[in-house]
């Protein structure tokens, strides 16, 4: 049995008995972390941060079990865990499936760590992409977050671990995230920033986490609008709120009537000041009850539905392994392939040149609340040299360029490797005391370093057999170095066998097949500007890749996009609208000589429509493989749902009745769709 809504609200009666014979006070313990400041800061020091499961809650006395907090997204934080990679790897694979199964073990592995609750399905939009936490998330479009978080929710839940989303909401800056006050309209906020949310409530989330910045000038760890009057009333959330840690709920009485129902990591506004507001009477005892009521039957409903055990054997075990590298396998997104450069043959290449600092690193994204600590660590090189134990890998730093010009044209093939790493970009992590600086929005640029420019530029037209191996957590420019190299590889950060499967993808054992979940401009001036500084910003209601369709303007490379080593072919597509869904099909054919995927992608657009709505917005995605020559026909649908706007004058969903431009294909590009049109009354 699993703990889905249904049988989580079935706990309902039995939770409310339980209730009833607490105390006040053992009501508010349940909504209390037990983890102090000076806690972490000595697991910072002796070992890791969330090294150890975080308790909150629980009582013994009535059997209500302890609230027990594992981090994520990339894997389990706590112990030596596996890592995947980063979220925004994922999303690139465009994998639902894929996504659920390592929801499976990462919820394995938070059992097996002594956990029952992971607080890692981060599905934040970023509003622009060089926000430094975004490679914990999957892309920049609400209904692909809300279909992969939601996969991930699945996959966790049926280990009957508690899935945490986060963060809510409108959390997409780092440097000034305990300050910003977000401001949005009423539309951008409906159909932009909070879709993927309730995707992830009505796929049965059992908790979510508040955000640390403000919302129209109210803490969103307090925000009544958000959290008593959206998520638990509208969206009929049955599980319970917690907040972001530490610094997430600034004050007692707000965040009690405000819908907090646990404060995490620590205790500091709950506990006795909480017991003190509720006996002074501006919290009512009601409130307490409400939050009591919907921990226990979480936690009991996932403790009751579990029968199974999980030994410390699954923790890092061959099949997660294997797992972590299937991933970073399918997340390779192939963006530039001059001349079928790649894939290098691995019989005549006989030495090789991997250039770049980030070619001999461990590198698997930022070293803050996400970061997983793996048993190892297979670096590209490492990668390359297992992979070929027959050739002559030559690693160069590129710092002296006239040495790297000479080795690279003494090679068969040049591999530049270059990008980020946890200095550059993610949670913004300062601690003096536990010796601790990391992460940031990338507020200076989204381009690659200047000495990794003038690397690419010097040496990459000495040997036209030449790849550059992006690694980062979001979309890198390009347009500064591209015509100097022969072929691009966006690897992201690939997890802990991120090296394996950037070098069998490079020597054709892996077939790249991930797609770019987001859009890669000319210029940075194309998306919306972000003072990464600032204490109130507006989120305007276009971004990424429907902000450059609105107007106009020619992307780089555009959304969805990624190449193959084979080709394929789409033909006898098909639209209809049946039983309130919109249903696109096509046929789709390797025509090329390998085996590959393909993601075939449904948009729909809003051409007739009389309202500002996006050219077209992505509304369903699915991945296939074939073989040469074999030929698949696919079925996309897409809830009508899905296409309505917010009326804000009459504060509900409808559907234009209009003639809608559907769209099946491989990317967002126009040439790469095929359009149809149907019409909905």
């Amino acid at each position: 049995m699993k703990a889905n809504k249904q049988v989580r609200l079935s706990y309902t009666a039995k939770a409310k008995e339980i209730v009833s014979q607490m105390s006040l006070e053992e009501k508010v313990y349940l909504m209390s972390g037990r983890v102090s400041m000076e806690e972490m800061l000595e697991d910072f020091k002796e070992r890791h941060y969330n090294w150890r499961p975080y308790p909150a809650g629980g009582n013994e006395r009535l059997g209500v079990p302890e609230l027990k907090f594992v981090d994520g997204p990339r894997g389990v934080v706590s112990g030596n865990s596996t890592c995947f990679p980063v979220a925004m790897a994922r999303g690139a694979a465009f994998d639902p499936e894929l996504e659920e199964r390592i929801g499976h073990a990462i919820g394995k592995e938070v059992r097996a760590q002594g956990g029952n609750f992971f607080g890692g399905v981060c599905i934040n939009l970023p509003y622009n992409p060089g926000w430094g936490r975004s490679q914990e998330v999957y892309g920049e479009e609400s209904f692909h977050l809300g279909v992969m978080g939601s996969s991930l929710v699945k996959g966790v839940q049926e280990e009957n671990v508690i899935a945490c989303v986060k963060h809510f909401a409108f959390n997409s800056m780092e440097w000034a995230r305990f300050k910003v006050s977000v401001i949005a309209d009423k539309r951008t906020e409906r159909e932009v920033f909070l879709p993927h949310f309730k995707d992830c409530v009505d796929a049965g989330a059992g908790s979510v986490m508040s955000a640390y910045n403000l919302y129209h000038g109210v803490h969103c760890g307090h925000h009544d609008y958000l959290l008593n009057q959206v998520l638990k009333d509208e969206w009929d959330f049955d599980g319970f709120v917690i907040s972001d840690f530490a610094w997430g709920i600034k004050d007692t009485v707000d965040a009690a009537n405000g819908g907090m129902d646990v404060e995490m990591c620590h205790t500091k506004f709950f506990g006795g000041k909480l017991v003190e507001a509720v006996r002074n009477g501006q919290v009512s005892e009601e409130k307490i009850d409400e939050s009591a009521i919907r921990i226990v039957r979480t936690l009991l409903a996932f403790t009751g539905a579990d029968k199974d055990t999980y030994g410390k054997d699954l923790i890092a075990s061959k099949e997660h392994i294997a797992l972590a590298l299937e991933a970073a396998e399918k997340s390779m997104t192939l963006m530039k392939n001059d001349h079928h450069v790649l894939p290098f043959s691995k019989t005549e290449t006989k030495r090789i040149a991997v250039i770049g600092g980030l070619g001999s690193k461990g590198n698997i994204g930022d070293h803050g609340s996400s970061r997983v600590f793996p048993p190892y660590i297979v670096t590209p090189v490492e990668g390359i040299k297992r992979l070929l134990p027959n050739a002559e890998v030559v690693f160069d730093s590129g710092e002296d360029l006239e040495q790297a010009k000479q080795l690279a044209k003494s090679v068969d093939a040049v591999v530049f490797v270059a990008g980020y790493d946890h200095d550059d970009e993610g949670e913004s992590v300062t601690n003096e005391d536990a010796d601790l600086k990391a992460g940031g929005d990338r507020k200076n640029s989204l381009g690659l370093h200047t000495k990794d420019v003038e690397l690419i530029k010097a040496v990459g037209p000495v040997n036209p057999n030449s790849a550059a191996v992006l690694i980062g957590g979001n979309m890198i420019m390009i347009e500064e170095w591209k015509q100097s190299v022969s072929s691009i590889l966006m690897a992201y950060y690939p997890g802990m066998e991120g090296g394996t499967a950037i070098a069998k993808t490079l020597f054709g054992d892996v077939n790249p097949g991930g797609k770019l979940p987001f859009v890669v401009p000319a210029s940075e001036s194309h998306l919306p500007q972000v003072d990464w500084d600032a204490a109130e910003i507006k989120y305007d209601y276009y971004h990424g890749y429907a902000k450059l369709e609105k107007e106009g303007i020619e992307p780089s490379l555009p959304y969805g996009f990624g190449l193959s080593y084979t080709s394929f072919a789409m033909s006898h597509a098909s639209f209809q609208a049946v039983d309130d869904h919109i249903i696109a099909a096509c046929e789709v054919e390797n025509t090329g000589d390998v085996t590959g995927d393909e993601v075939v992608q449904l948009y729909v657009g809003f051409g007739n429509s009389g309202l500002d709505r996006p050219v077209k917005v992505l509304r369903g995605f699915k991945r296939i493989t074939l073989k040469p020559g074999q030929k698949k026909k696919v079925e996309i649908a897409c809830p009508v749902e899905k296409i309505k706007w917010f009326n804000p004058a009459a504060n509900r969903w409808e559907l234009e009745k209009m003639a809608y431009e559907v769209y099946i294909g491989t990317s967002s590009a126009e040439k790469d769709l095929i359009k149809g049109s149907i019409i909905l009354h």
